[in-house]
């Protein structure tokens, strides 16, 4: 596929600190979070004027899923809205707590584990064509999944064999299958739920559950581009095999455990390659491809960056904390350390970790180094403050924009989701939108051009 549809879903971690003994439950601080966003109600599936989807995932966790793009760089602007989004929504929750005569502060993690050792998830969603050996595509993806955390990962302080080290990715100790159907109970590399919500003749959908939330725009921008621009080559009919793992879960954790990068992991055949040596064999392809393809500048663009990000790895990776979150995060835990002469076992260094995905930018320590110019950044803040209200403008996302935006000023009662649009009530209609590729509907474009009308 030439063009490509692709998205990301975070659950985000929620906490709660009362200012005295008065402890709410998870479900009633959400509560007050969605009527931040919603004022006088709590829908557990909401879908908001950029096209996005804000909505309650499983163990109370607020979600928040990007509209359609088409652009590796819009949907890191959209990544990084929802943030913005869900950070909106604390002050006014923090103050409907205090009208019910309760104070404490509420703190939205973008991060994958808790301290009790539980799990939740950045979903990658790709449009593929549905004429492909599925099959044959996830074996030549694995390899490159495994291996791409080097890049990808947001780095953990895990205790293994009752000491304290510090691992590349949040999730790879919490992945126990190659592929599998299940999020939750046999968590995979990749999930093999097929839910294109676009023609099911001509699509299915790619949902990769492995990778970490990234507080970095960087990060995100590799991790969605490189894989998008693989999974082109994998169509396009390009033979990635070679690169299969004996243990794929095995090296994937190996692989997060040494971030020394110096880990090589066991091939089938006996073969034994580090995780940047394997990532190679995935660019030197991507290089050659984007070279001879018609391909365009954000491809070009994203093979720069993953042949710069690969050498500064193999050369020496702490050059790399200004783009890599496990490296950015690393560096404050290495500084803080050598001030305060305490080890990784340090409970401030616990807390010091969780921090850096805390998404209020006065509070969090990702938001601190961006302020003090030690981040590189993909987008502008403009670029971001103007994705809170406006979608794509090249996808389905912008139909399902302009329709919510319409029926709000008209105060019509809506329902919205993937596929369909449909006002309530009275003259009842139903508009579908199976392609994701169009961002024109003929029957939304009469209902506003109506509307302005009778004004």
């Amino acid at each position: 596929m030439k063009n490509r549809i692709f998205g990301l879903e975070n659950e985000y971690g929620l906490i709660f600190s009362p200012h005295g003994k008065v402890y709410l439950p998870m479900e009633k601080i959400l509560g007050y979070i969605f009527e931040g966003l919603i004022p006088n109600s709590w829908p557990s599936n909401a879908f908001l004027t950029n096209g996005a989807r804000f909505y309650q995932d499983t163990g109370c966790h607020p979600e928040y899923a990007t509209p359609e793009c088409d652009q590796v760089f819009d949907l890191v602007v959209h990544d990084k809205a929802g943030e913005r989004i869900l950070e909106s929504c604390l002050p006014i929750a923090e103050k409907r707590l205090e009208d019910e005569g309760l104070s404490g502060n509420i703190y939205i993690y973008k991060n994958n584990t808790d301290s009790m050792g539980n799990t939740y998830g950045c979903h990658e969603n790709y449009l593929m064509r549905r004429d492909l050996d599925f099959w044959k595509v996830t074996e030549q993806l694995i390899p490159f999944f495994v291996s791409r955390q080097i890049y990808t990962g947001s780095g953990k302080v895990l205790k293994s064999s009752g000491r304290s080290h510090y691992f590349i990715s949040q999730r790879a100790q919490h992945i126990h299958e190659k592929t599998s159907s299940s999020t939750t109970s046999s968590r995979s590399i990749i999930n093999t739920r097929d839910e294109p919500h676009a023609d099911a003749e001509k699509y299915r959908r790619l949902h990769i559950i492995v990778g970490d939330s990234n507080m970095s725009e960087y990060a995100t921008y590799l991790k969605v581009g490189t894989t998008a621009l693989v999974l082109s080559m994998i169509e396009q009919g390009l033979n990635l095999s070679g690169l299969e793992l004996e243990d794929p879960v095995k090296a994937m954790r190996e692989i997060s455990r040494d971030p020394s990068l110096r880990k090589k992991v066991r091939l089938e055949g006996g073969r034994e390659l580090t995780a940047i040596e394997i990532q190679r064999v995935y660019l030197e392809k991507a290089k050659a491809y984007v070279t001879s393809g018609d391909v365009d500048d954000m491809n070009r663009d994203v093979v720069e960056r993953w042949e710069y990000v690969l050498e500064e790895l193999e050369e020496d990776p702490s050059r790399l904390d200004r783009e890599i979150d496990w490296i950015a995060k690393r560096a404050l835990i290495n500084n803080y350390m050598d001030k305060k002469g305490c080890g990784l076992d340090d409970p401030r260094v616990a807390m010091l970790d969780l921090q850096y995905h805390d998404i209020r930018q006065d509070r969090g320590l990702y938001y601190l180094l961006c302020r003090q110019g030690l981040i590189e950044r993909i987008a502008s803040e403009k670029d971001v403050q103007r994705a809170l209200a406006h979608p794509p403008q090249t996808t389905r996302a912008k139909i399902r924009g302009d329709f919510i935006r319409f029926a709000k000023a008209k105060n019509r009662s809506y329902t919205v989701d993937w596929t369909y649009l449909k006002l309530n009530g009275y003259w009842e209609e139903t508009i579908l939108c199976m392609d994701p590729f169009s961002s024109v509907n003929q029957r939304v474009e009469e209902l506003i051009a109506t509307a302005a009308q009778k004004k």
